[in-house]
Parts: C-alpha cells; structure tokens; sequence
C-alpha cells in the first residue's frame, strides 16, 4: 500500500475519531448507534480500514453532523489517486488537505522544496496563510474553514524543531515582493522568514532576481524524501512516486539550488523587499 494513501487513510481515521469525541460518544456507542461491530470502528478510526462513501455519511448522521458529509467523502476521494483535483479535496474546506500535510511531514525526514510566488506553507505566519486560504476559497468556490485551516497549518509547523528533521527550500526571489495580502501583513511574514534562517534544521535558499539559471523555476513543487514529489496546479495536485519522476524533480531542484544565495545574502534580499513595502 503506498505511502500517500496510507497516510491520507490515517488521517481520515483521525477526523472520523474526532467527530465522535466532539459528540461525546466513545468507540463502543457509536457502534451502537451505527449498528456496527466495536471493531469496524476502531479499524477505521485507527487507518486500518477503507471507509465507504455510505460508511462516511452513516458516520456524519450517527454524531450530529450530517452537514460535514460530504467533507468526509472528499477526503475518500482523494485517497489512491495520482492526479488529484482540488475540487474534490478542498469539498469540505481547506482543513482536510492540511492535516493530509501534517500526516505526509510526520513520516518523512527531509523535505526539498521549490516556490516561485508565494512563500512556503511551512514557513508562513498566520495572517499570512489566512489570507491566503480566504482567496483560495473564494478562487475555488469551497466552504470557507479558514481559521480551521490555519491552526492546522501553524500546527504542522511544529516538525520544524523536531530534532532529525530537514527542510531545504528554494524560494525565488519574486515571491519575496509577492503582494497577495496587506503589506503589514507581508513585512511580519518577511520577518518571520529571516528569522528561520539560522535554524538548524532549515536550510533556506532565495534565487535572486538576475541570477545565471540553468533552468528557470516554472512551478513549485515538494521532494519528501526519495518516495514522493508534491506538484501543485491550478485544479489540482500531481502525487508522483515512480522513480523516474523522482529523478527528474531532484535534477530540477539541484539545477536551481546552483543559482540561490543563502545565509547572510539571503537575509539582505528579504531584507531588500521588506524595506521596499514602505510602511512608514
């Protein structure tokens, strides 16, 4: 069974599990309002089982939540498919994907990743994930659990201090200058990323505008370790696992790692874009 989709099952598992805990139900009264086997529910809270769609809807009715049917049934959509349309993942909001995130991050030891417009998911501050979480939601027409969604995210920040761990990111230089939210909200997100440089287990890279490229940085994309590559489109998300894919988004990356500056001269460029806001 492969990786993403044990991961996605796991974490289908964990939201079932927590509908029931919200609805004050513990595993062995819920079985019984279903009419279910004890054990049927602690396989699929657990990731053990597949759900099926009427599985999921059972479920929502059973704890008061039958509005929150057809999130569940987007998170099984999702489960073992390569190709991965945001319509579908983001049915019930953006929370489902970030917790997916959380579940992916947890079994891998380094993360490389690319970004050409936009700074990191991992290293973004709160303001900064909500607005961007608030234009996705109305871009894409989905409901809007924004603040369910950046607490989920700011939780998954917290692998950034797990000792072991590496994040290797390349962020072009024109996503420093990015206005997709308040400039005062951008001057606290530059901030914040100047402040992670240094961090041990972050090795941050900014491409400069102007640099000598052997391949220019078309779109991003997240390496998790040597099993999985992370491609994000306009409608949907690309899981690639097979070993040519691999290849070729680590030459991309290493292609592009050539031309980043880091440490100091990396902090001198956000720096240079916090400085151009001109908040004063």
């Amino acid at each position: 069974m492969s990786t993403d989709f044990q991961s996605a099952r796991v974490a289908l598992g964990a939201r079932l599990r927590e509908l029931r805990t919200e609805a004050g139900l513990d595993g062995k009264g819920v079985a019984a309002v279903l009419g279910w086997q004890r054990s049927k529910v602690s396989r699929l809270e657990t990731g053990k089982q597949t759900p099926s769609s009427a599985d999921l809807t059972a479920w929502a009715e059973a704890v008061g939540r039958a509005d929150l049917a057809n999130e569940l049934k987007g998170r099984l959509v999702g489960l073992e498919t390569q190709y991965r349309s945001w319509r579908r993942q983001l049915a019930g909001g953006h929370r489902a994907r970030q917790e997916l995130a959380i579940a992916e991050t947890s079994t891998t030891q380094t993360i490389r990743g690319v970004e050409v417009s936009r700074i990191p998911g991992l290293f973004q501050t709160a303001d900064y994930a909500r607005h961007a979480f608030e234009v996705n939601a109305e871009f894409r027409q989905v409901p809007r659990d924004i603040e369910d969604a950046v607490r989920t995210r700011i939780r998954r920040q917290e692998c950034l201090y797990e000792p072991g761990k590496k994040f290797r990111f390349l962020v072009w230089e024109a996503a420093l200058h990015m206005l997709t939210c308040p400039r005062e909200v951008m001057a606290a997100q530059l901030d914040r990323l100047a402040g992670l440089i240094g961090l041990d287990t972050i090795e941050l890279g900014i491409i400069p505008f102007g640099a000598q490229l052997r391949r220019a940085p078309g779109h991003g994309f997240w390496i998790y370790d040597r099993r999985l590559v992370i491609v994000e489109t306009i409608n949907a998300e690309m899981w690639l696992d097979d070993e040519e894919n691999i290849a070729l988004y680590e030459r991309a990356y290493d292609w592009m790692a050539e031309a980043a500056v880091h440490g100091p001269q990396a902090r001198r460029l956000i720096g240079r874009a916090r400085a151009s806001l001109d908040l004063s």
